[in-house]
């Protein structure tokens, strides 16, 4: 088993540009493991908002403002990029915004909670975007018989990216508590590492990568009507209905691992009573395991199918939601969490596989756009659901979770 084995690539395509393409995952799974997973999302509950009832769905409405923007503009990106042929602009435009709204998070402090929002909003709208326009090279770089091997190449490097990020932040952190310093002192720091991490990692795939993408004749298509695209874009997956079908049952199970990307250490935190570290150093658990599943599966996904692949992924995790529910011990709680990292890092390898494996050649980014049009609907639906259920009870975040699963049956059903 080689890693980067040539084989699997298209003619032409090097092994150092996979590399490249593989180390933009690598730079912006930070940002979700650090900033959406592990210790902006806790501290914006307990420090920026006080604790208060209302603090966890002002955090998914955050995310579901974001995604609402990624909804209703990635698609068009999408067409714009095809049609122009050129990605890496835009790739580049939107690594940017992302690593400067993310080092913004840095400033802030107590009470800062409308700034902390709309760095939020406007760096988990960059990073979409970024890992979009990403996702879209990689029918450019892998035979249609290696996908789901090559993206599980990119996710597996991806969360070492993550990883890397988090295991430096829990160094600081561990430091700087033992010197006395609180949590409004030592998460900023947090964040420009993230933000440091993302900015020099991404830079192979812009100097690395070659754009293959042919521009079309259309080219002069106006912006405006790039934006109004949207609904054009719909329509031609009619031709594609297995490419629709597979927009339907992402929005259902991407639902349920959307929350556990914005709530698990607010899970950790407020049913579990972990401490800062401990949740950092549970969510660094849940890396390692999602590495291996992503690596793991993207060859199991060539070799059973992609279909049976990911109904065993989502399997997996109604499991891992049974334990996180039901589970009072810690020791369950661990488990049910390295189950999560399996499953994260395996389905979401099989959902970009699928799409690079569905999408015609001449309109892939656009197909990405959409896919990400879906991805993003699930990411507003299930953490602003369970953060309803945490503001309607009170707080009964088990109840939030349980209720979570139900999106993974519902996946599991449609698929």
């Amino acid at each position: 088993m080689k890693f980067f084995d040539r084989s699997a690539l298209n003619e032409g395509v090097r092994r150092r540009e996979v590399l490249a393409w593989a180390s933009y995952d690598f730079a912006n799974s930070g940002y979700t493991t650090v900033v959406l997973t592990a210790v902006f999302n806790a501290y914006f509950v307990s420090v920026v908002a006080a604790g208060a009832s209302w603090a966890t769905l002002a955090w998914t409405g955050a995310l579901a403002i974001s995604n609402l923007l990624v909804m209703f503009t990635m698609p068009a990106l999408g067409v714009r990029a095809d049609v122009l042929g050129r990605k890496k602009p835009a790739l580049a435009l939107a690594t940017l915004v992302c690593v400067l709204a993310t080092a913004g998070l840095g400033w802030i402090g107590a009470g800062h909670v409308a700034l902390a929002m709309l760095l939020i909003i406007v760096s988990n709208y960059a990073y979409a975007l970024g890992e979009t326009f990403c996702g879209a090279f990689l029918p450019e770089l892998a035979r249609p018989a290696a996908v789901g091997k090559v993206s599980g190449w990119g996710w597996s490097f991806g969360y070492l990216g993550g990883m890397l990020a988090l295991g430096l932040s829990l160094a600081w952190v561990i430091a700087a508590q033992s010197a006395g310093r609180s949590a409004a002192e030592s998460v900023p720091v947090t964040v420009w590492i993230t933000a440091g991490i993302y900015l020099v990692a991404a830079l192979p795939i812009f100097l690395l990568l070659r754009e293959r993408a042919v521009p079309r004749p259309e080219a002069a298509i106006g912006w405006r009507q790039s934006l109004l695209d949207l609904r054009e874009s719909a329509r031609r997956t009619a031709a594609f209905p297995d490419f629709r079908r597979l927009l339907i049952t992402g929005i259902a199970y991407q639902a349920g691992i959307a929350v556990v990307i914005a709530l698990a250490a607010v899970y950790a935190s407020e049913v579990m009573a972990f401490t800062q570290q401990q949740t950092m150093l549970l969510i660094f658990i849940v890396n390692i395991a999602a590495a291996a599943g992503a690596f793991l599966f993207g060859y199991a996904q060539d070799w059973i199918g992609h279909k049976p692949a990911l109904a065993l992924t989502l399997l997996a995790w109604i499991g891992m939601i049974l334990l996180a529910g039901f589970g009072t011990h810690v020791a369950v709680f661990w488990a049910a969490a390295a189950l999560a990292g399996l499953c994260m890092g395996s389905s979401q390898s099989c959902g970009r596989a699928l799409v690079a494996h569905l999408a015609p050649s001449d309109r892939v980014t656009e197909f990405f756009g959409l896919w990400t049009f879906a991805t993003r609907f699930a990411a507003v639906i299930g953490p602003l659901t369970y953060g309803l259920v945490t503001w309607v009870t009170d707080g009964n975040h088990r109840l939030a979770i349980l209720l979570t699963g139900g999106f993974f049956v519902i996946g599991l059903v449609m698929l």
